[in-house]
C-alpha cells in the first residue's frame, strides 16, 4: 500500500522532477503524494525542503540542493533569487531566472497546450514566440515598471521574496530598463511609506509613484505621461495599466493588426467592432489602421481615466468611440453584433462565463481575444465552443521572460 503520510514542513526529501504546472512550480511525486517544487526543472533530480503540507492532498517545496542537473540549468540571472540564498530571502519576481531562455518557451508552451486539452477540452499548440532583442539582451532590461515594497519594521525599500510579503533588500533590479534602476531606491530607509511604483514611460520621464499610510491612491498616478508604439504615440496615466515589457505594445499592436488584416472579407469596417477592456486604445487603434479612418469601433473600459485618455488617442477617427462602462453591463444594452470584429484583452482572471455567453448570443463575427493566463484564456475557450465558436488560431509570445508568465493571441470564429 503506498504511503501517503503528509509531509512535515521543514522535511528535506529527494525529488525526480516530473514536469512543468502553471504558475512556474515543478511537479514531482514522494510516498504518493503531489509536491510542487520551486526552483526545479523537468528532468532534474533535486532535494528540496517543504515549505507547505495541505495534509493528504499535496505539498509544497524549495529546491536546496540540485543532484542531477538539467542542461538547461543555469547560474540565475538574479542573484538575490539563487539556491545560494535561504528559501524564505529569495527574491520573486524571476522564478524561470535559472532555465536558458529556450527551455522557459518551451516550458511554457508545455503549459498552454497542458490548459487546452484540459480546461478548453481541444488540443491547441503553439510556439511561444521571442520578443525583438531579448536573446541579444539574455532576456534582461526589459522591465517598464516595477513596484517595490517597505519593510514596515525597518523602513528598508526591496522587492518582496518569493511566494511572500517579506521584503528583500537587493542590489540590482536585473530585469528591469536601465532607467527604472537608475532611480529605484533599492536599500533606502523610507518608513513613511508603504509602495514605490517606479515607472519609466518610452516617451516621458520615469518617475515614483508613493503610496503612503492609510491611503490607496499612489501620488501621481493620475499624471498623464506619454508611451510610443511604432511611430505612434499614445497618452496614458502614470499609475494606470501599460505593457511592462519594453517591446510589449508594438508585438502586440502589431499581432492584432496582422489578424485583422488576415480576416480578409470577414472584417466589416462599417460593422459595430468593439475593443473590449479597451485601456487606452491600443488595439482599438490597430483595428483602425487596418480598416481606415471611417472603421467603426468602440473602446470600452471600466477605467474612466483610461477612457479619457483612449478618446484622445483615437481621436483622429471619425468613427471611433470610447466608453466607460464595465463590459458586462454595456454588452447587456445591445441588441445584436452580427457581422462585428470584437478584440478583447480581459485581466488575469478572464472574460468568464457571463460575458462570453453574452457576446455570443450577439453574434460577432470574429473574436480576437489577447489573453495574459493561459488556464483563463483555456476555460473562455471552452465556453466560446460550446457557444458556437471556433478556435482559428493561437499564438504566444514571450513578453515575461525569466518568469512564467506570458502572452497569447486566440481567433475565434462562428
Amino acid at each position: 500500500m503506498t504511503n501517503t503520510q503528509p509531509h512535515t514542513v521543514g522535511q528535506e526529501v529527494e525529488l525526480k522532477i516530473e514536469s512543468i504546472a502553471h504558475g512556474g512550480i515543478s511537479v514531482a511525486r514522494h510516498n504518493g503524494r503531489v509536491i510542487f517544487v520551486a526552483d526545479a526543472i523537468p528532468g532534474e533530480k533535486v532535494v528540496a525542503q517543504v515549505t507547505e503540507s495541505r495534509k493528504k492532498s499535496f505539498a509544497r517545496a524549495a529546491t536546496t540542493r540540485v543532484i542531477e542537473a538539467s542542461p538547461d540549468r543555469v547560474e540565475h540571472v538574479w542573484a538575490e533569487a539563487s539556491l545560494n540564498q535561504p528559501i524564505d530571502e529569495r527574491v520573486g519576481g524571476a522564478e524561470f531566472g535559472h532555465i536558458t531562455l529556450k527551455r522557459q518557451r518551451q516550458l511554457k508552451s508545455e503549459v498552454l497546450q497542458d490548459a487546452m486539452q484540459r480546461f478548453g477540452r481541444i488540443e491547441a499548440v503553439a510556439e511561444i514566440e521571442a520578443a525583438p532583442g531579448d536573446d541579444e539582451a539574455l532576456g534582461l532590461g526589459w522591465r517598464s515598471r516595477v513596484r517595490l515594497h517597505v519593510d514596515q519594521e525597518t523602513g528598508i525599500v526591496g522587492p518582496y521574496a518569493a511566494r511572500s510579503r517579506r521584503v528583500i533588500k537587493v542590489d540590482a533590479l536585473p530585469l528591469a530598463n536601465e532607467q527604472i534602476n537608475m532611480i529605484a531606491p533599492l536599500g533606502e530607509f523610507m518608513p513613511d511609506v508603504e509602495t514605490i511604483d517606479v515607472v519609466a514611460p518610452s516617451a516621458d520621464d520615469p518617475r515614483s509613484l508613493f503610496t503612503y499610510p492609510g491611503s490607496r491612491a499612489r501620488a501621481g498616478e493620475n499624471d498623464a505621461v506619454y508611451e510610443t508604439v511604432g511611430d505612434l504615440q499614445f497618452m496614458v496615466s502614470a499609475g494606470g495599466f501599460w505593457q511592462v515589457h519594453r517591446e510589449a505594445p508594438l508585438v502586440l499592436y502589431n499581432a492584432v493588426h496582422e489578424t485583422v488584416k488576415s480576416l480578409a472579407d470577414n472584417f466589416d469596417p462599417q460593422a459595430a467592432n468593439l475593443d473590449l477592456y479597451g485601456g487606452v486604445g491600443l488595439f482599438a487603434r490597430a483595428v483602425l489602421d487596418v480598416g481606415g479612418a471611417r472603421t467603426k469601433i468602440t473602446s470600452v473600459e471600466s477605467a474612466s481615466r483610461a477612457t479619457d485618455f483612449a478618446a484622445e488617442n483615437l481621436s483622429d477617427f471619425i468613427g471611433a468611440m470610447a466608453v466607460t462602462e464595465r463590459v458586462d453591463k454595456y454588452l447587456k444594452r445591445l441588441n445584436t453584433l452580427e457581422g462585428a470584429t470584437v478584440v478583447l484583452d480581459p485581466p488575469r482572471s478572464g472574460a468568464g462565463l457571463d460575458v462570453t455567453q453574452k457576446l455570443a448570443a450577439l453574434k460577432p463575427q470574429n473574436l480576437i481575444y489577447v489573453a495574459c493566463d493561459p488556464v483563463a484564456l483555456s476555460r473562455d475557450t471552452a465556453a466560446l465552443t460550446d457557444l458556437g465558436y471556433s478556435m482559428k488560431s493561437l499564438r504566444g509570445y514571450d513578453l515575461f521572460p525569466h518568469t512564467h508568465h506570458f502572452e497569447c493571441i486566440a481567433v475565434f470564429q462562428r
